[in-house]
């Protein structure tokens, strides 16, 4: 018998995020004039400038989601939930898009939020509406473009109407064509609460979705930070007079800006040189799909739902605010 061979093998020592993190830090600042020669270009401070903005303007909507998630998960049952929506899927789906009025955040707020309707046993077309509502037709929002638009009452209702055909035409879509295999297993799966208390239950589901969430927001803040520098200001200076072209880079710029829908109406109402029809568009795309939310889905639901819903997403609110912009203001600037 061979002693050496017989011992048990000493376990490699794994080196940790944390650890990692702190060396990071730790050569950040030793190193921080050299650092500040090297990073200071215009472009990247304009850069992290937007990737801060868009992280700081979200992540207050995102606690406020995983919060709201964890507690529909710890403390509503999910007969409760079931009973309160119509059996019918139409019904459902419209009372869905009506609930969007009482949660006041952003697209990252309602990306948990749907995912643990889901798990409770609600209709994914319910909650999938309930997801593109929420950020667009809440009280903060409507407030926040009528002060960006003053004196135009007909750009908070257009704003109103158009995102919530939105997503009521969305929902209505996917209980008709939509596959529960195209969203992964877990986005479906009520976490086990055996041998836990309800607060337990709760801030285990609500880190687990702020991990989950967090690391998508961060990958789309920089997708739009880096969007952000690439995009001339200058642009905008020539399409005060073509309205297509106008509608289309307004749509664009929507997915692409990733702007949270707190602020997005003041980004808009900026745009003098454009007449409001575009505006609109930016108004009801942007809360919809935008860089940052497909992050969020894929990250969520799984790369499979998002490919398939953000580009459906993206025609049928650009075709919603074209119909109900044309109808209530037209070619106004």
């Amino acid at each position: 018998m061979n002693v050496l061979t017989d011992r048990p093998r000493a376990k490699r020592r794994r080196i940790t995020s944390v650890e990692v993190l702190c060396v990071v830090l730790l050569v950040a600042i030793l190193g921080q004039s050299w650092l500040q020669d090297v990073l200071n270009v215009p472009a990247l401070r304009t850069g992290s400038t937007i990737f801060v903005a868009v992280c700081v303007q979200a992540l207050p909507f995102l606690v406020l989601g995983v919060l709201i998630s964890g507690a529909i998960a710890a403390f509503v049952p999910a007969r409760v939930l079931r009973r309160a929506l119509p059996r019918n899927t139409a019904a459902a789906v419209g009372v869905a898009g009506l609930a969007g009025v009482a949660l006041p955040g952003c697209e990252c707020a309602s990306v948990p939020v749907a995912r643990r309707l889901m798990g409770q046993g609600v209709a994914p077309a319910a909650a999938l509406t309930f997801l593109l509502a929420a950020p667009a037709v809440n009280p903060v929002v409507l407030v926040a473009t009528a002060v960006a638009f003053p004196g135009r009452p007909e750009m908070v209702l257009a704003r109103f109407l158009g995102s919530l055909a939105t997503a009521v035409v969305m929902g209505l879509l996917w209980a008709r064509w939509g596959k529960l295999g195209w969203i992964v297993e877990r986005a479906l799966q009520r976490l086990p609460d055996e041998g836990r208390g309800r607060w337990a239950t709760f801030a285990e589901i609500a880190r687990t979705d702020l991990v989950e969430a967090g690391g998508f927001l961060v990958l789309g803040a920089l997708i739009s930070a880096a969007l952000n520098v690439l995009v001339p200001p200058s642009w905008f200076a020539v399409l005060g007079g073509q309205l297509v072209l106008g509608v289309v880079v307004m749509a664009v710029l929507a997915v692409v800006l990733a702007l949270c829908s707190e602020a997005d109406a003041f980004v808009a109402a900026s745009l003098t040189a454009l007449p409001l029809l575009p505006k609109l568009v930016f108004l009801v795309v942007g809360p919809a799909i935008d860089v940052k939310l497909f992050a969020l889905q894929a990250g969520t639901f799984g790369r499979s739902f998002a490919l398939r819903f953000a580009p459906v997403t993206f025609v049928v609110a650009v075709a919603c605010a074209l119909v109900v912009g044309t109808l209530l203001i037209g070619g106004a600037r």
